[in-house]
């Protein structure tokens, strides 16, 4: 059999919906599971053993309707048995729906019936879960195909043995404080309103280096330098002593292999955290107040806590839409006292000691 996996949009999406390929072949070991997404999230998908191919979805296609008539036709003449959207957009309504597969899954909208002949209810917000909507919704994507209870729904990523060497090694060219923990810091969230706000992560950033001593990357890309510079620069000067500003990487494959050699990572709620999450790194996350808690608080455990409004002040969201929410961002950052977030993060350190 053949099957292709469609997840566009941000690298967390495209790690989560890798449960989806990772069954597939569980069930149907056989079979070719082919896995679409866009450029720049592929490299989470690389070397995973049950995806056999990668196809980028690339921009200038998107963006050009001959292009993307050319791209749907390449795919359809890879005849596929199923092709499994879980992102269910135009392009992608399209490239199901003329891919000539028998099963054409994807969730349920107003319009889908038009382009799926398997159209999947997703549980509503506010369902409670402890693995996280974002993981049983893509779950019940495979009801068509395999009809029975899925117990493998943990996200993976897969480093060579020369990856995490070349981690090490860059490591070694810097002079880490050895006997303490290594943190990577998440200080930027991929959106404002996904970002704690500076002064406060430096607060934070100062109470952890106060209470573990340990050594600090921070996690941005150069073109995120200058902010990542104005929040070590809000940083107390011992603090700004532990930090490796300069420790970064310019590919994500290599970010992967030296996050896999931290001993936690700490900040802001994103794809860094689901990352971690699959390399099996402990995570301290802290939620923007407007983003859904349901869907994305997966895995919690003592080694994998988050920071969400919700948890806290459930009222506020009774009061209040998303919207609201969205727009007064800041403001709704503040009513989760930072004292009690530091009341948190320490508990998290000391369970990842034990």
């Amino acid at each position: 059999m053949k099957f292709l996996v469609i997840q566009q949009k941000r690298i967390g999406d495209v790690l989560t919906s890798t449960i989806i390929a990772n069954n597939l072949k569980k069930e149907f070991p056989n079979a070719e599971v082919d896995y679409m997404c866009y450029a720049n999230c592929a490299d989470v998908l690389i070397n995973n053993p049950n995806i056999s191919n990668i196809i980028i979805l690339e921009e200038k296609v998107r963006k050009n309707y001959f292009s993307l008539f050319q791209f749907i036709f390449q795919i359809r003449a890879k005849k596929y048995d199923a092709v499994i959207d879980a992102y269910s957009k135009l392009e992608t309504n399209l490239i199901t729906f003329f891919s000539g597969a028998k099963y054409k899954i994807s969730y349920k909208k107003g319009y889908s019936n038009i382009f799926y002949n398997y159209n999947i209810e997703r549980l509503k917000n506010g369902t409670k879960s402890d693995i996280g909507l974002a993981i049983i919704n893509r779950l019940r994507l495979l009801k068509p195909l395999i009809n029975k209870e899925i117990t493998d729904y943990k996200p993976k990523i897969f480093l060579t043995e020369k990856e995490i060497q070349a981690a090490k090694e860059l490591l070694e060219k810097f002079p880490l404080k050895s006997g303490v923990p290594t943190f990577m810091i998440g200080i930027l969230g991929s959106e404002w309103y996904k970002t704690y706000p500076f002064e406060k992560m430096a607060e934070l950033l100062d109470f952890t280096v106060a209470t573990t001593d340990a050594n600090l990357l921070f996690n941005y890309i150069p073109k995120q330098k200058e902010e990542a510079l104005k929040i070590y620069n809000l940083c107390k000067p011992e603090t700004q002593n532990r930090i490796y500003f300069e420790l970064y990487t310019n590919d994500l494959r290599s970010f992967l292999g030296l996050l896999s050699q931290c001993d936690a990572l700490i900040g802001n709620e994103g794809g860094a955290v689901n990352m971690a999450k699959a390399l099996f790194i402990p995570t301290f996350s802290l939620f923007s107040p407007c983003i859904d808690k349901e869907t994305w608080q997966i895995f919690e455990d003592e080694k994998n806590v988050s920071i969400h409004l919700k948890d806290l002040k459930p009222e506020i969201y009774e009061e209040h839409d998303d919207k609201f929410i969205k727009e007064n961002t800041f403001k709704y950052f503040e009513e989760y006292p930072i004292e009690i977030i530091k009341e948190k993060l320490n508990a998290f350190f000391n369970k990842i000691k034990s």
